[in-house]
């Protein structure tokens, strides 16, 4: 696939759709397991966003990788794409909480269509801390990493222009 448009490199353009869907899809995932209210509102909504967020993460890693074979390497560069390989599996555990918390919620809560094909309180309560630990790590992982990631590639085009080597 050519990833330019216009003369345009994808890469820089399609990073705007990551760096707003993944803390979205971040954000509303705790918004879910947190809020009654917010659970009630955004259902399915959430691993839409996810998922969204990690569709757009593949295409913006795709176009990076196109980028950099079209470029003239630097340090900088490198480190931003070696870094840039670790956002897609944070987003994409994100995904797989933000759906299985769907699931949970919808199916398994208290009260809920099989919610009694989990009698026992005290499992109830091991399955629901679990889902709120990965929810907290796979939130958090992938909003740091999509940080770390876009920091780096903003210091690989902007050091050279800011320390006037280009």
């Amino acid at each position: 696939m050519n990833w330019v448009i216009a003369g345009l490199p994808l890469h820089p353009l399609l990073v705007h759709a990551s760096v707003i869907l993944i803390p979205l899809a971040a954000l509303c995932t705790i918004l879910t397991l947190v809020w009654p209210a917010a659970r009630r509102r955004l259902g399915i909504v959430t691993p839409l966003l996810a998922f969204a967020a990690l569709g757009a993460t593949i295409l913006t890693v795709q176009a990076g990788e196109a980028l950099a074979q079209i470029i003239t390497p630097t340090a900088l560069s490198g480190a931003h794409v070696a870094i840039g390989e670790t956002v897609r599996p944070w987003v994409f555990g994100l995904f797989l909480v933000a759906a299985a918390q769907w699931l949970w919620f919808r199916y398994f809560g208290t009260g809920q269509k099989y919610g009694a094909r989990i009698p026992s309180p005290g499992t109830r309560t091991v399955l629901t801390v679990v889902l709120a630990v990965a929810v907290a790590l796979t939130s958090v992982g992938s909003v740091v990493s999509v940080v770390v990631v876009g920091d780096s590639g903003a210091r690989a085009v902007w050091s050279p222009v800011v320390d006037g080597t280009k």
